[in-house]
């Protein structure tokens, strides 16, 4: 069974720690510092994004260069081969393959942007002039052995590896709990007295 990053979205509390640990992990291995997750945000609540390494996998079926491939249940990335074509990130159902890229512009690490396009632009539109992008996405860290850096940075304890069985018992203990409170509720409301 493949294992992925798994979010409680009502212990989030979007701070950004998760992002911070998997960028500064990822350039510290030599890889894009682009963080491998992202946070969605409504009025009610956050919730980081993953890749969930499935099982059939699509990114990997449609990358034309094999770039994308399966290592212990993960489905990882090669950045050195990766063309930049965008297509995983156009396939992926969670929305979890996103490109990056370094820019060229600057000197001795100061960067001047040359933008060729607006601001509001999706990052699957939008280009630089000689940037190479590469597909970035969640490898479980597979470079450390310890593990995913976000799951460990997580200050409430929100981010948690899982593999498919151990999330259906959540998810079937989750239902069994919402029918639990909905029958109490249902019991309460039928012994008020109506006018």
């Amino acid at each position: 069974m493949n294992k992925f990053i798994a979010i409680e979205p009502d212990v989030c509390i979007g701070c950004g720690t998760c992002l911070a640990a998997c960028s500064s992990g990822h350039r510290e291995a030599g890889l894009q510092a682009q963080p491998r997750l992202a946070l969605a945000s409504t009025l009610d609540v956050t919730a980081a994004v993953t890749c969930h390494h499935c099982e059939g996998a699509p990114c990997m079926a449609v990358c034309p260069v094999g770039a994308i491939t399966r290592a212990d249940g993960a489905v990882l990335v090669n950045e050195q081969t990766c063309v930049g074509c965008k297509l995983c990130a156009c396939v992926c159902p969670f929305g979890a393959i996103h490109p990056s890229g370094t820019s060229i512009a600057g000197v001795a690490g100061v960067k001047f942007d040359t933008p060729t396009f607006p601001r509001g632009t999706s990052a699957l539109l939008s280009w630089e002039i000689g940037v190479y992008t590469r597909a970035v996405k969640c490898d479980m860290c597979a470079f450390d052995p310890a593990g995913p850096h976000c799951v460990t940075a997580c200050l409430t304890g929100a981010l948690s590896v899982q593999d498919a069985p151990c999330a259906a018992a959540a998810r079937k203990e989750k239902l069994v709990a919402a029918a639990k409170a909905n029958e109490l509720a249902m019991r309460g409301s039928s012994t008020i007295r109506r006018p």
